[in-house]
């Protein structure tokens, strides 16, 4: 009886000592059979590794990390070659799982965890048709130039501009519509953080207060209160 109450109370303490991570990531990387997993984040903007996994045959993996809000981690795939593949996604506390092969690592990634991550894809969806364009409008300018079509160029270089505005306004309309979510900061400081100070402060004052005080709600405070500073 002793030897029970004994070895019951040894796994009580070793079962309260193991450390609770916030963020699991899990998931498969079909075709997989060598290399090394690392999840990553971005700390006083060096990217640095948060953990990592050998991979020898099994293909599967489960990598952990401590997180306090909602932020941009990094799947990175090294298949011990010169190629490094990454996977960005938006992390919040709990499990996310990232499914994808060893063939497209980046391109074929299934990514379900945090309502974060659902609303950047929303987002990158409708910026992926506005880059489709802007790939032909640079086709389309290189042919002008080829045949020197001094019009088409002027036509060209409007359009772009244009098209440039619309994706700033496009932007700062999803974060203002998403105040409540940690990718509106995120996108003032990722994609627009050169549009006027007036947009970045517009989407600032709309912020919850949940998200103001998440770590990118933090971030873009103090970016704008630098610029700010610089102005004066």
């Amino acid at each position: 009886m002793k030897n029970i109450t004994f070895l019951l109370l040894a796994f009580l303490i070793i079962s309260c000592s193991e450390k609770q991570h916030d963020l699991i990531v899990k998931g498969h990387i079909k075709d997989l059979k060598k290399g090394t997993i690392y999840l990553k984040r971005i700390s006083d903007s060096t990217l640095v590794t948060v953990d990592s996994l050998v991979i020898n045959g099994n293909s599967q993996f489960e990598l952990q990390s401590d997180l306090e809000s909602p932020e941009i981690f990094f799947l990175d795939l090294d298949k011990n070659s010169s190629e490094e593949d990454r996977i960005a996604f938006f992390a919040d506390k709990g499990i996310t799982e990232i499914n994808t092969t060893l063939k497209n690592f980046v391109f074929d990634a299934k990514i379900n965890g945090s309502e974060q991550q659902k609303t950047l894809e929303e987002y990158k969806a409708i910026m992926s048709r506005m880059n489709h364009r802007n790939l032909d409008l640079i086709k389309e300018r290189f042919e002008a130039h080829k045949s020197n079509d001094t019009a088409k160029i002027k036509e060209l270089d409007k359009e772009s501009e244009n098209s440039l505005k619309r994706r700033y306004l496009y932007t700062v309309n999803f974060a203002l519509n998403n105040k409540d979510s940690e990718v509106a900061p995120y996108l003032a400081l990722s994609e627009i953080y050169n549009a006027r100070i007036n947009f970045l402060d517009t989407i600032n004052n709309s912020l919850t207060p949940k998200v103001k005080n998440s770590k990118y709600g933090k971030e873009l405070q103090l970016f704008i209160d630098k610029i700010k500073a610089s102005e004066k």
